[in-house]
């Protein structure tokens, strides 16, 4: 019998995730911390950022360095090179970056055409996640973006000649989309060979603008059935074009262009969160800690300043809440979790009998304590992991 691995900690991955809230364009469907651009001087929430990381250190004695930095956001390309490396300098002299540590930056295609992607990649990123969305006029229109389909087919060429290791996201699922309309789209986007895409379906959120007008009746979002349609083409597709699905929503076309940062939020690793409203994940003296910073960049600034660090709270996770978090998350990639792992922090066995449904379905594939989500069950994960859960 092996031993029971650890139900969460850095073994299990340790990165940064830096959130820069600032916008030039707040798009419709964006439930994100952002706030708009305009001429803001973003010197004082640089230093904040920077300070932050700093004062996470001593809170953390036994992490090791960082595996991988994601600066995401809000705008993080509207940075320049030189206030990359600052936040990137201030992390090594925190916790040290690991050689060959996965450093990514968010990016709209505008910025791409625009930007001093040499400058960024001697500043450390070395890998790239572009927010095309779309390759059709008429749903970037309808998602609000400021770039056109010519910027994103531009933005694509332009990011893989520097960065190898780009990704792209893209939003489906939208009101009137049909199946082939999607098919077309992909296989568009397929000729760029781009080794990792990530595909969201569009979901609505109440307090964004697309939420208000489906309050009006201004769209109505896809049927639930019809999205499942899409989903499952976009397996066959990916798929076939050797970009298998390695998670629900993400596809690489070989492990090693796999996104190492969120497979930290996936596997149950650690995780510090800088920047305005940032989560994070910390697990200190065998206590498991989440954490927010302030969400408004003013109440941040001036919470690191009193040197409190930019958490608005961190707040203890029982046992319990950590293990329904990792069954939710760690489902999701396609190599699942180790069931050890959750039933030692719930201190009972998952139920067996839901199990053997799941698999009887074809939904749920069990390898000894290991148990995973098959292509099927992907369309049911929600659902799956509430029974199991219950």
């Amino acid at each position: 019998m092996t031993e029971t691995p650890a139900p969460f900690g850095p073994e299990y991955g340790f990165g940064a995730y830096i959130h820069w809230p600032y916008c030039t364009k707040i798009c419709p469907y964006c439930d994100f911390n952002v706030y708009a651009a305009k001429d803001r001087d973003p010197s004082l929430l640089l230093q904040a950022i920077c300070d932050d990381l700093k004062i996470h250190r001593p809170r953390m004695p036994q992490h090791g360095a960082l595996d991988t930095i994601f600066l995401g956001g809000g705008t993080p390309s509207l940075l320049k090179p030189l206030q990359v490396a600052e936040i990137l300098q201030a992390a090594d002299e925190a916790f040290g970056i690991k050689d060959g540590a996965e450093i990514t930056l968010e990016a709209n295609p505008n910025d791409v055409l625009r930007a001093d992607l040499r400058g960024l990649k001697a500043a450390g990123v070395n890998r790239l996640s572009v927010g095309v969305q779309s390759l059709r006029p008429a749903a970037l229109a309808f998602l609000g973006r400021d770039h056109d389909e010519q910027a994103a087919m531009a933005a694509i060429v332009r990011a893989m000649k520097v960065f190898p290791n780009t990704s792209i996201d893209l939003i489906y699922a939208r009101p009137g989309q049909s199946v082939q309309e999607w098919q077309l789209e992909l296989e568009d986007v397929l000729k760029f060979g781009v080794p990792h895409i990530s595909l969201y379906e569009l979901t609505i959120e109440e307090r964004t603008a697309f939420g208000k007008a489906v309050e009006r009746g201004q769209i109505v979002p896809m049927e639930d059935d019809d999205q499942a349609d899409l989903y499952e083409l976009t397996q066959t597709i990916l798929g076939a074009a050797g970009l298998p699905a390695y998670e629900v929503s993400n596809h690489a076309m070989a492990p090693e262009y796999q996104s190492r940062h969120n497979q930290i939020y996936w596997h149950g690793g650690d995780w510090i969160g800088a920047g305005p409203g940032a989560h994070g994940r910390v697990s200190v003296n065998g206590q498991r800690y989440a954490s927010e910073a302030e969400k408004r960049p003013d109440a941040y600034i001036a919470n690191v300043q009193a040197l409190a660090s930019g958490w608005s709270a961190a707040q203890k996770l029982y046992p319990l809440d950590i293990a329904r978090e990792l069954l939710a998350m760690g489902l999701r990639p396609s190599g699942g979790i180790d069931r050890r792992r959750i039933e030692s922090l719930s201190g009972r066995p998952l139920p067996q009998n839901k199990i053997d449904v799941f698999v009887d379905e074809g939904w749920l594939k069990e390898d000894g304590p290991r148990i995973a989500l098959t292509a099927a069950g992907r369309l049911l994960a929600d659902a799956i992991t509430a029974e199991l859960a219950a």
